[in-house]
């Protein structure tokens, strides 16, 4: 049996645990390995990826200037999540606010440091990162259709810093790119669906309150039709391996969606479309594996 103590630490760091997204992080360095391996540098050996230092701080440091954004981006939506999520917003309040920015701070220098390894030009796109993160949750975030954008540019940037890494420019990794933007976007224009009540007391001017909830659901089916066209793209002009499958079930899926977009008027079917839209976020991190199957194997050594 734990002691009232021990179950209090446990608590704590579970709620620490809920404030950085630690689940979210797990699958943003998979993907960033995997991008690695399959997209990025597909003719090196697999342990030279593997084992790359330089890699290895790149992920370490993006790790933990995600973590610390979802610290920041806890603290300043603190109000608004004890509307728009309340279950969540009591176990991130057991861990004080003081806490959380002392963690955040430490957690910044860290990733500078780990960069500071690197390269200075490592160390300037971090600190550029940790600043962009502070100003989207500060100011940008209560900007209508700027502070999505911001959001999804902000998501996709620990990609971008293992393909500059890799100074890897081919075309397939652009389509790729958009693929993953434009789905980014248009989740994160259904959160603004999803959490009205909670903006709208906090006096956020997201497009659903601005404009009404037809017109930001009209913004996100061009996105969604938008995102068919990498989609096809990938299937149809360039090798993707058995991940064809995937942009194909992607397709299917997302024509789904658009009806229940449209059918969609509570809160709880926007965190329904919400989840379909992360689910073919996540599984588009491991359906990666099925550009070539045999990859991993012909390239252990």
């Amino acid at each position: 049996m734990l002691s009232r103590k021990n179950k209090l630490l446990l608590f704590k760091l579970l709620s620490l645990f809920s404030v950085v997204r630690g689940y979210n992080i797990l699958i943003i360095t998979l993907a960033q390995y995997l991008a690695s391996i399959y997209i990025l540098s597909p003719d090196s050996p697999l342990r030279h990826v593997i084992l790359d230092v330089n890699l290895f701080l790149i992920v370490t440091s993006s790790a933990l200037v995600i973590a610390s954004g979802y610290i920041i981006n806890n603290f300043y939506d603190a109000e608004k999540d004890l509307i728009n999520k309340p279950t969540k917003s009591m176990l991130d309040r057991l861990v004080s606010q003081r806490f959380k920015l002392t963690t955040y701070f430490i957690l910044n220098l860290l990733a500078v440091f780990a960069a500071s390894y690197i390269s200075f030009r490592a160390v300037f796109f971090f600190s550029a990162y940790i600043f962009g993160i502070w100003l989207y949750s500060h100011k940008l975030k209560r900007i209508p259709f700027i502070g999505n954008l911001v959001s999804a540019s902000l998501a996709i940037a620990p990609f971008f810093v293992v393909f500059v890494y890799y100074k890897n420019f081919e075309t397939v990794i652009f389509v790729h790119a958009l693929f993953l933007f434009l789905l980014i976007l248009a989740r994160e224009m259904i959160k603004d669906l999803e959490n009205m009540a909670g903006d709208m007391a906090q006096n956020y001017k997201t497009i659903p309150i601005m404009y009404g909830s037809n017109v930001s659901k009209v913004l996100v089916g061009l996105l969604i039709i938008l995102t068919l066209v990498p989609a096809l793209l990938l299937i149809n002009s360039f090798d993707v391996g058995y991940m064809h499958l995937y942009f194909l079930l992607c397709i299917a899926v997302l024509g789904l969606f658009i009806i229940l977009l449209w059918k969609a008027k509570s809160k709880k079917h926007y965190v329904w479309l919400h989840n379909i839209l992360k689910f073919i976020i996540v599984a588009g991190v491991f359906s990666i594996l099925l550009i070539d199957v045999d990859l991993v194997l012909n390239r252990i050594l």
